[in-house]
């Protein structure tokens, strides 16, 4: 169990540290977009508005993927799952908390699954807070 906790913790701090330099960077490239606009953005529905929405939801969307493909690349490394595609698949509906059930994963590394699904709410309620506050940034502009 200590083994799986500690990799498990490698992968929190890693899936963070990644989180964390990905929301800096659409960060800057969305607060560059607002403070060099020239284009009214009372409206959200803008061209702008509409580009820097769908730059956001792009830069989350493969932040997360990128976080969920390193979780399957542990299980494969591990040994843990039979093959990348139940890996990735694996470790998109555990991240997502949607888990279906745990089966086809060894069980000596079920622990790390659990703390996954528990990384991954965390990370995308993350991103959410991200976003609603690009979008109320939109409203005060």
């Amino acid at each position: 169990m200590i083994d799986q906790l500690a990799i498990a913790t490698g992968m929190i701090l890693l899936t963070i540290v990644i989180h964390a330099l990905g929301l800096l960077g659409l960060r800057r490239v969305v607060g560059l977009e607002l403070t060099h606009s020239h284009l009214d953005l009372q409206s959200h529905v803008t061209v702008r508005g509409i580009a820097v929405t769908v730059t956001v939801v792009l830069g989350v969307f493969i932040l997360h993927g990128v976080e969920i493909w390193l979780y399957a690349g542990l299980y494969r490394l591990l040994g843990a799952l039979p093959d990348m595609h139940e890996a990735v698949y694996f470790s998109t509906i555990t991240y997502g908390t949607v888990g279906y059930d745990d089966e086809g994963i060894e069980r000596s590394w079920e622990l790390i699954a659990a703390i996954e699904g528990i990384n991954g709410i965390i990370l995308l309620g993350w991103s959410t807070a991200f976003f609603v506050s690009v979008g109320s940034r939109f409203a005060r502009h």
